[in-house]
């Protein structure tokens, strides 16, 4: 029997693109998967929403708490499939055909992980291609240029968190980057890129306004000093600067 994969939604009062989360979640062509909500007590309507689309397949949670990376946390406990990945309430997936590739790709490579690009849309209007995350294969050294894989395509094994833990909520706006950089950086777990859009997302969610951005890539700083990566403090600027190809090739993920 071919691998089961647990996806995880972490959401918080996201009524209006919610429903399009879930709906992406149960129209991929892969049989084996179930997927986690993760409500942090809502209440603009997202709850009636979630209990009005989830499927049999779906686990839903609801209460108070301390953040997005908490959420994720309590999804990653939760999740019971060989394969885990995170899906929030601004994302849906490209096609109906991403999670099998995702699989088929870690199954035929017997890497840990798997992961592709992304595309950010318009909030407002979801065909509008605002922004291109194209990836690339990890090696070492990337991570301290600023690099990170496109966090909502990231897929791992769930023996990989058991072993080396999940999200470090310290960091309030980077944790994403704090994981992938331990695993693949630290922990040397092996992985393969998909080189395709595999999930799109709209623009404007926890990391918006400059402050916010500022905020992070301080974050990510201490990230790469506490796991002893050789930075300086331009590693803010490169970091920031790295984002600048990403629209520039926004037209490329437009199709």
């Amino acid at each position: 029997m071919r691998p089961k994969i647990s996806v995880v939604t972490a959401v918080y009062n996201n009524v209006a693109t919610v429903k399009d989360t879930i709906l992406s979640v149960s129209s991929q062509d892969y049989p084996y998967v179930e997927h986690i909500i993760i409500d942090g007590a809502s209440t603009d309507g997202t709850l009636d929403i979630i209990r009005q689309y989830a499927g049999e397949k779906t686990m839903v949670r609801s209460e108070p708490d301390q953040g997005m990376y908490d959420a994720m946390n309590k999804g990653l406990a939760l999740a019971s499939g060989d394969i885990v990945g995170f899906l929030n309430a601004d994302d849906t997936y490209a096609d109906t055909h991403v999670l099998t590739e995702i699989v088929d790709m870690i199954e035929e490579n017997n890497v840990d992980a798997a992961y592709g690009d992304l595309i950010y849309v318009d909030r407002l209007n979801a065909s509008k291609v605002v922004r291109y995350w194209k990836s690339q294969a990890y090696q070492d050294g990337l991570f301290e240029k600023g690099w990170m894989p496109a966090h909502p395509t990231f897929y791992a094994k769930r023996r990989v968190y058991e072993k080396y833990g999940g999200y470090d909520t310290v960091y309030r706006r980077q944790s994403d980057f704090e994981l992938t950089l331990r695993l693949l950086a630290v922990h040397k777990i092996t992985s393969a890129y998909i080189p395709k859009v595999l999930v799109r997302m709209r623009s404007g969610g926890a990391s918006r306004g400059l402050w916010h951005i500022l905020e992070g890539n301080l974050e990510a700083y201490r990230a790469c000093r506490k796991h002893q990566l050789p930075v300086t403090p331009f590693f803010i600027v490169r970091k920031i600067l790295s984002r600048v190809p990403q629209f520039l090739l926004r037209s490329r993920g437009a199709a």
